[in-house]
């Protein structure tokens, strides 16, 4: 999920989830920021749940995936790619989606490598799962569909793997939405300890780091056991239905899925070496790059590993037009939880003035 280092000033669970929590959407912004003569439109406000599917599947061969996804919108519209996090899947954005393509926008949800029905186009090429690589499977897959720009917005993988592209190839990204911020790895500050209360909001990341942990994974039912827990852990006031976990279950029955889940958290605390092809892109992301391009980046006040849930602890990063704010009530799978909140930062994260 999130980069630990980003949040060491956690101080647990309880207290500081309840501190942080606010009476409504926080903005931080300047009157320069917004562009002149534009406004961006009001998102219509729906219940989270409203949907609970997206009608068709699309595929296209990417790199080195046959990537899987959704698709709703004008297909001349301006493109939106929503990337979900782990242990996630598309079905985070099933209404955010429809409220952006009423508003004109193509919208594109992928599946990650190794979730849902994306599949590695060769038994050959290794399951690695490097934060770079899955950039690159994005850049990858924005070129099959002949994609020269798009709006990036996503939550845990998905923020991290959107502020790589942000930082590594600005030129793809008009725009861009990060929970939590700044995610990007930075695998030698991993390398040493965080406070005890952020230490214990990774239990799993140490789990996966045992052979128990790497056999709980490889078993199909206590993986999805696992997942549904950690669920109810990281967003505590989210009573979703036993079918709306199972749909996003699904996802985790992909044949490759405990081996990237397993890789990436492992070679994020340096437990294993990451593909030397990657090599280049991980000692640039290592210096932790400024991300210039206009970003609106999202809070959730009841997300353990959001704090102190102002932004200020990543503020820095963000050299371009800027917006942060920090959703009351709210846990980690921000997009499903708080569909409207998420789907009006994209909106305005696309009308930021360079």
């Amino acid at each position: 999920m999130i980069n630990r280092r980003t949040f060491s000033k956690a101080v647990g669970l309880g207290a500081g989830a309840a501190a942080v929590s606010l009476t409504g959407p926080q903005t931080q912004a300047s009157a320069a920021q917004r562009p002149s003569g534009t406004a961006a439109p009001t998102v219509p406000t729906i219940a989270a749940g409203t949907h609970t599917e997206f009608s068709t599947l699309q595929h296209v061969k990417a790199g080195v995936l046959d990537v899987s996804y959704a698709e709703v919108g004008p297909a001349h519209g301006p493109v939106v790619v929503l990337l979900h996090g782990w242990p996630y899947d598309i079905h985070s954005f099933v209404d955010v989606a429809p409220l952006l393509a009423d508003l004109g926008y193509r919208v594109l949800v992928p599946y990650l490598r190794g979730h849902g029905s994306t599949r590695f186009l060769s038994r050959h090429t290794p399951r690695t799962a490097e934060q770079s690589a899955i950039a690159l499977d994005i850049i990858a897959f924005m070129d099959a569909l002949k994609i020269e720009k798009a709006v990036l917005a996503g939550f845990d993988w998905g923020s991290r793997t959107a502020d790589i592209i942000a930082a590594l190839w600005p030129e793809r990204v008009k725009s861009l939405v990060s929970t939590s911020g700044y995610l990007i790895t930075d695998r030698k500050a991993q390398l040493g300890p965080a406070l005890p209360a952020v230490e214990h909001n990774w239990w799993y990341q140490w789990y996966f780091a045992t052979d128990r942990g790497v056999k709980a994974m490889e078993n199909v039912d206590q993986r999805i056991a696992l997942c549904r827990y950690v669920w109810t852990l990281v967003s505590p006031n989210w009573d979703f239905s036993d079918a709306t976990f199972a749909r996003t279950a699904e996802a985790f029955k992909n044949p490759d899925y405990a081996a990237i889940v397993l890789y990436n958290y492992r070679w994020r605390i340096s437990l294993i070496e990451g593909d030397r092809r990657y090599d280049r892109h991980e000692r640039k992301l290592a210096a932790q790059p400024p991300i210039g391009v206009p970003t609106v980046t999202l809070d959730a006040a009841l997300d353990p590993f959001t704090a102190p849930g102002d932004g200020s602890a990543y503020r820095s990063h963000f050299t371009g037009p800027y917006l942060h704010r920090t959703i009351a009530d709210i846990g980690h799978n921000l997009p499903q939880e708080a569909p409207t909140a998420f789907a009006q930062a994209v909106v305005d994260a696309d009308h930021l003035r360079r």
